[in-house]
């Protein structure tokens, strides 16, 4: 049976609104919040948190909307989030949308009839169309993609550079045939790939891009016929850890020895990339900077609605390690492997 203030105002001996007082803060003796704290543990009651927000003007809570929980990247934000939040007396709830778009809208349905204080987004480019056509009416944060231009704050990675460092690396190496393995849902995977694009051209050399979804059972299929094809790329560029790891996965398959058969590098510093042999070459984000920065930009927005909008770019920090080991090297390795 559901406990009401007048149960708990009943047992405690008081009115329901010093217990209103009581649960709300507001001014009331210590001995009788002493007296209405008691009863209130002893009957169960549980405030009705829904109903108290239609009171209120803010929740404090902060709602944060994630594309993969899977993806080492976002885990990280989110606990950056969220220890800024803990410390400013806020909560956080958590929504994973897999990149799917109709998980996402359902999700900022959810955060506007919760009504959360603020929003921090990373938006599918689906998404970020819709907000484009449809903005949500609370103050929002967009993390690692962006949106809307001049729409929303937002914090995001310098994605072209980073992309176009390790195309240069590559090339710097002795590595011509460079492909680019890219995400298809997110403008993050659109501006890596705009990114390495641009250092090809600027080296005078071919592409070969591939798009794919973000699911393993989907495009690591897709990737393994690439890769199993004679002319396929000395070296391969992705744009997320997720398909990094598959890219990984695909080439021990193939039997493919990395980097004398395929180099590779990647985006994210994962603790797994300088545990595997040999050693991943990536882009390290600053994830943690990431979130504190997308807490601040959004506490900001709650103190300063009508402020110009602004978009943090970070960057990235290349760590380099023995998959894009120098070209030379390699074939050197391999032809005194094969005289031995």
């Amino acid at each position: 049976m559901t406990v009401s203030i007048k149960d708990v105002a009943r047992a405690a001996g008081v009115s329901p609104a010093t217990v209103s007082r009581v649960l709300g803060n507001g001014p009331v003796s210590a001995a009788l919040r002493e007296q209405v704290e008691a009863a209130i543990r002893a009957t169960g009651y549980r405030p009705n948190l829904s109903a108290r927000r239609l009171r209120s003007q803010h929740s404090q809570t902060i709602g944060l909307v994630v594309a993969d929980i899977r993806n080492p990247f976002f885990t990280s934000v989110a606990r950056a989030v969220e220890t800024v939040a803990y410390d400013a007396g806020m909560r956080v709830i958590l929504c994973n949308t897999d990149e799917d778009p109709a998980r996402e809208a359902m999700y900022l349905r959810l955060m506007q009839e919760e009504r959360v204080t603020g929003l921090i987004f990373a938006p599918t480019r689906v998404g970020a169309d819709t907000l484009r056509r449809q903005p949500v009416d609370v103050p929002a944060v967009l993390i690692d993609r962006t949106g809307p231009a001049g729409l929303f704050d937002a914090v995001v990675l310098d994605n072209r550079g980073a992309a176009q460092a390790l195309v240069d690396h590559l090339v710097e190496r002795g590595y011509r045939r460079i492909g680019g393995l890219f995400g298809a849902t997110s403008s993050t995977g659109l501006e890596r790939q705009e990114g390495y694009l641009a250092a090809m051209a600027r080296h005078g050399l071919t592409p070969a891009v591939r798009f794919v979804p973000p699911q393993a059972e989907v495009s690591e299929p897709a990737v393994r016929d690439w890769l199993g094809q004679a002319d396929r790329p000395e070296a391969l560029v992705t744009s997320n850890s997720l398909l990094l790891a598959g890219a990984v996965r695909v080439a021990r398959g193939l039997g493919l020895r990395i980097p004398a058969d395929l180099a590779l590098a990647g985006f994210d510093n994962e603790p797994w990339t300088g545990l595997v042999d040999p050693g991943l070459t990536v882009i390290e984000q600053p994830t943690e900077e990431m979130g504190r920065q997308a807490m601040q930009l959004l506490f900001d927005r709650l103190h300063q609605p009508d402020a110009a909008v602004r978009t943090v770019v970070l960057s990235g920090r290349c760590v380099l390690r023995d998959s894009t080991a120098a070209r030379s090297a390699v074939t050197a390795s391999a032809v005194a492997a094969s005289a031995s």
